[in-house]
């Protein structure tokens, strides 16, 4: 079955979750603003699910279509195959959003949306009412400039909750930006990673699966498992195709540390529940006494900033203290991730490259430096 589907990401992340897409083997990808189209069959479907480091989720596109009146968004939803995928007893909900259309009252969207899946659902199964008490298909919407896109969610909880990180220190990063720094950076299994202000330990955690080739999906569950279009065995080869990938014998390590022992602690924990605390050592350590312990290196970083920030003034001098430490040199790149515009001068060097990036709501940029001495 050709199916068409849209994965919202983070903004920024755009081009390596379109990359990734294609390496699946995802057919028709179209990276647009804050998300992916693509299309593909079930296996497609589950391998974005399984396999994804930088969707927040899977939505499997039914229709789209312009809307300017409730009429036309009634008629429009009702036009679409909604028993392709919604039993008599399966659960529907509806949620979304309105960018910038006519239609811009969200609750009067969910309830027309509402009436016209159930009248189109009463016509097909000949039932007056649904309880509503199997399966469920959550509906979601987007009204973009007049422009209406109808999807059936296939993930649940979003794909950035690996299911290691029950607990978290203070404005942790969120798991699918992490992977992209790690991208951006050009992370491989052969690289010693560095960082240096770990916090619970994302990007270490996500370095690591990245280089390792672990599928972030694999130690948890999505809804469109329980989907009767969907059996078991398609997941279960799904799930082998992902195992075979990895590559557990890279000679790849990470050198993790922070100040805090109680983040630590729960770093550590969470590496242990993604499966790679054997290639992770954790330390408490200042940056201020940060030192290399090796040839080559790669090092990522997300300093403190926002709710993770004491003053302004702290913030300026770890800027300054890294500028110190990170010094340019063979084989070693150094990668921040900060809002602060000042970083460069406070740093005390212009990056080599920069992307403009979105930590939650907070506009960052990711200063990258890889250019040794004289490069």
């Amino acid at each position: 079955m050709k199916l068409t589907f849209a994965a919202p990401c983070l903004f920024g992340l755009e081009a390596p979750l379109a990359d990734e897409l294609r390496h699946m083997d995802a057919a028709n990808v179209q990276a647009e603003n804050g998300r992916v189209l693509f299309s593909g069959d079930e296996q497609i479907l589950i391998r974005a699910n399984l396999c994804s480091r930088y969707a927040e989720r899977i939505l499997l596109l039914v229709g789209e279509f312009q809307a300017t009146t409730f009429e036309q968004l009634f008629e429009g939803v009702k036009a679409l195959p909604w028993e392709q995928w919604i039993g008599k007893r399966d659960r529907f909900p509806v949620k979304g959003y309105s960018l910038n259309s006519r239609l811009f009252s969200v609750r009067d969207c969910q309830s027309i949306i509402k009436k016209a899946v159930v009248e189109r659902l009463k016509q097909v199964y000949r039932i007056p009412w649904f309880e509503e008490t199997g399966d469920l298909y959550q509906i979601q919407f987007s009204f973009l400039k007049d422009h209406v896109s109808v999807m059936i969610d296939t993930t649940g909880v979003g794909l950035h909750k690996r299911g290691y990180r029950p607990a978290a220190n203070a404005a942790p990063i969120r798991e699918t930006l992490a992977a992209a720094l790690c991208c951006f950076s050009h992370l491989r299994g052969y690289h010693t990673l560095y960082d240096p202000m770990c916090g619970s330990g994302t990007i270490p955690i996500e370095g690591a699966m990245l280089a390792l080739g672990i599928a972030p999906g694999l130690r948890r569950e999505f809804t469109s498992q329980h989907w009767r279009l969907f059996p078991d065995r398609l997941w279960r080869r799904e799930k082998e195709r992902a195992l075979s990938l990895q590559d557990v014998h890279a000679q790849f390590h990470c050198f993790a540390s922070d100040i805090d022992r109680r983040s630590l602690d729960i770093a550590s924990g969470n590496a242990r529940r993604a499966g790679v605390d054997k290639w992770i050592a954790f330390e408490k350590a200042d940056i201020r006494d940060f030192q290399k312990r090796s040839e080559k290196g790669t090092l990522i970083v997300n300093p403190p900033y926002g709710e993770r920030l004491l003053d302004l003034q702290e913030a300026e001098s770890i800027c300054r203290i890294m500028g110190e430490k990170f010094q340019p040199e063979h084989g070693w790149t150094y990668s921040i991730i900060s809002p602060d515009e000042r970083f460069e001068k406070l740093f005390g060097r212009k990056a080599d490259k920069r992307r403009k990036l979105y930590n939650g709501m907070i506009k960052c940029q990711y200063y990258m430096y890889f250019k040794p001495i004289g490069g």
